[in-house]
């Protein structure tokens, strides 16, 4: 959603880079944000028909439960964060004081 605002325009490469993935729940939190415009759906569904997405498999949902159960985590992050490492990706999120206590997941702040 942020590269959709002019003020993060410089995000607008990550996110439409085909060889980036995304998570399914990630599609569903920013799809199902109750605040989003309709400019700004419009915008994220192209950007989803780019962008592949990890579904939800039994390794993630194996890590999620251990993640949301050691981590304390909400359940979206605990899927983000198990996808990011069982895909062995780096996760790219503004929130990243909730994922940097997990260890060996890679978090970066694409937001400057």
């Amino acid at each position: 959603i942020y590269s959709y605002q002019t003020a993060f325009v410089y995000l607008k490469p990550l996110v439409i880079d085909p060889s980036n993935t995304i998570s399914v729940i990630s599609r569903v939190e920013i799809l199902g944000f109750h605040g989003i415009t309709a400019g700004e759906e419009i915008y994220c569904q192209n950007v989803f028909k780019i962008l592949r997405d990890f579904p939800i498999s039994e390794p993630v949902l194996l890590k999620a439960i251990e993640l949301r159960k050691n981590y304390k985590l909400k359940l979206g992050d605990s899927i983000v964060a198990a996808t990011a490492l069982v895909e062995g990706c780096e996760l790219y999120t503004r929130n990243t004081a909730d994922f940097i206590k997990i260890p060996n997941l890679v978090v970066f702040n694409p937001i400057i």
